[in-house]
């Protein structure tokens, strides 16, 4: 295949130049970005509501719109599904991303416009290639293909009209993208968005096993499974003795350090790089910017009006949202956007922390609701995930999927959490293995190590083996196995564990 990096690069290039102009500018960025999705509200049902037309700036537009949840827009996102036109965005609505995460345990449905694929979406894949390309000059990433790891169609509605589709984003994604770039990607639409993952996972190994693959993208858990598969069937050693080509994982969806030891023992890691992204359901949000990990460049100008909640502030009624212009750095906050998809002052449900405010630079905290706090420790997820890289960086050990939770003071013993581990490499001593665990999330967690402190609040956490495949189990249960589902890492209470463990007592 020819090399085509080369003629590409510079129309990239021109892409980060004007990505640097931000500098010292991010508050006339941003406020050029609210005006132009305010210039859309206007002939919708929710610009009626709020007066739309008449705000001059900023400030109107915060007393006007109230901060929502999905829980508060459901029925009118239902009512767009339903074919209802000019609601939250102008027109019909076609396409929705089905995304889990609603505190009733029911699926959210995001509205997918033709505005958020055109300003949001698309444009923060092109932006990833365009810093991949500026960060290494070296790179050939066209000269062969893309192999982007979906979902598909499948979703928890019927009845739908003529024309709706509501599945992954990644299968609208697919599915609507420029007939072009089908030029350099795998697999085809037809494997791409095949719903049973049984079937789906070895037409996925096939199709790729002969092509020159330069670059994959999709999230880390399920990828790994991918490149396992075709590592054993090819009857390689490494990834790269498939594909000898393979320069870069674009990776999110997951946090990547608890998967960063498996990818270096399946890759050559003279030859692997890793950019990370964050691409929700609801948008394209931040990149990579720079070869070290640890922090995303917002992205200022791709149709998202972004604000920021202090996460000690989060269950305070009367606390203001920040816009970007008014962060600190080292803040942690609840991220609230305004979007071309129909979502205006919407809490998403993630919590970033600023890592820097000009350029203005965030690290994923977690979620809001996904976390521990039963005893005052204030568990993350960006805790748990570097606790257990680090105990399995000293043990040996490699894990494939986890998930924790609260085991409460049952009059005899004090309450502790319970981790859930399934194993890639399980440690020679699993005690060995929760003391490093414990003794890592201490260092991380100034709050859990408080209550650690001499045995009197805490007991030390506990480990238990998950039988292989008890993840993807769990999630076929729920309807919800496929490439951009996963189970919470953290949870306040012990129903999604519970469910885990009753599954480990059927016969697999």
């Amino acid at each position: 295949m020819i090399d085509f990096t080369p003629i590409v690069r510079p129309l990239f290039a021109r892409r980060v130049s004007a990505v640097s102009s931000w500098t010292g500018h991010v508050a006339d960025v941003q406020r050029r970005q609210l005006g132009r999705l305010l210039s859309k509200a206007v002939s919708t049902e929710i610009g009626e509501r709020h007066d739309a037309r008449s705000i001059s700036g900023y400030d109107d537009f915060r007393r006007r719109f109230p901060v929502v949840s999905y829980e508060d827009i459901r029925d009118d996102i239902m009512r767009m599904v339903a074919g209802g036109r000019d609601i939250l965005w102008p027109g019909i609505c076609r396409r929705y991303a089905q995304s889990s995460g609603t505190s009733d345990g029911k699926s959210k449905y995001i509205p997918v416009t033709d505005d958020s694929l055109r300003l949001n979406h698309y444009a923060g894949g092109r932006d990833v290639v365009a810093h991949y390309l500026g960060l290494y000059p070296d790179s050939r990433i066209f000269s062969g293909k893309s192999f982007i790891l979906g979902g598909s169609y499948a979703n928890e509605l019927s009845g739908l009209r003529a024309g709706v589709r509501v599945g992954d984003l990644s299968a609208n994604l697919i599915d609507n993208i420029n007939p072009v770039a089908n030029l350099f990607r795998i697999p085809s639409k037809d494997i791409a968005l095949m719903s049973d993952w049984h079937e789906k996972l070895p037409a996925l190994v096939k199709a790729s096993l002969r092509e020159n693959v330069t670059n994959i993208s999709g999230v880390p858990s399920w990828f790994m499974t991918v490149i396992r598969e075709v590592i054993a069937t090819a009857g390689a050693t490494t990834v790269h003795d498939v594909w000898p080509r393979l320069e870069v994982f674009f990776h999110g969806g997951i946090s990547f350090e608890p998967y960063r030891e498996q990818y270096r023992r399946l890759t050559d890691p003279s030859k692997m790089r890793y950019l990370e992204t964050y691409n929700a359901s609801e948008g394209f949000f931040a990149v990579q910017s720079t070869r070290e990990p640890g922090s995303m460049l917002l992205l200022l100008d791709a149709g998202v009006f972004y604000e920021f909640v202090p996460l000690d502030r989060l269950d305070d009624p009367t606390a203001e949202a920040l816009p970007s212009w008014q962060v600190e750095p080292g803040k942690t906050y609840a991220l609230v956007i305004t979007a071309p998809n129909g979502l205006w002052r919407y809490m998403i449900g993630d919590t970033v922390t600023v890592v820097s405010v000009d350029p203005l630079k965030i690290a994923i905290a977690g979620r809001t609701k996904h976390f521990i706090n039963a005893f005052g420790e204030e568990v993350m997820v960006h805790n748990t995930d570097a606790a257990i890289a680090d105990a399995c960086s000293h043990t040996g050990a490699s894990a494939a999927n986890y998930t924790a939770a609260p085991v409460y003071d049952d009059g005899g013993h004090r309450g502790h959490h319970q981790w859930l581990i399934e194993w890639v490499t399980p440690p020679a001593d699993r005690e060995d293995f929760a003391d490093r665990l414990d003794t890592a999330l201490c260092a991380v967690n100034s709050d859990y190590q408080a209550k650690r402190s001499g045995n009197i609040f805490l007991d030390r956490l506990t480990v238990t083996d998950a039988p292989a495949g008890l993840f993807d189990r769990w999630l076929e249960s729920t309807g919800k196995l496929g490439g951009q589902r996963k189970v919470p890492r953290l949870c306040n209470d012990r129903h999604i564990i519970e469910q885990m463990l009753k599954l480990t007592e059927t016969p697999i």
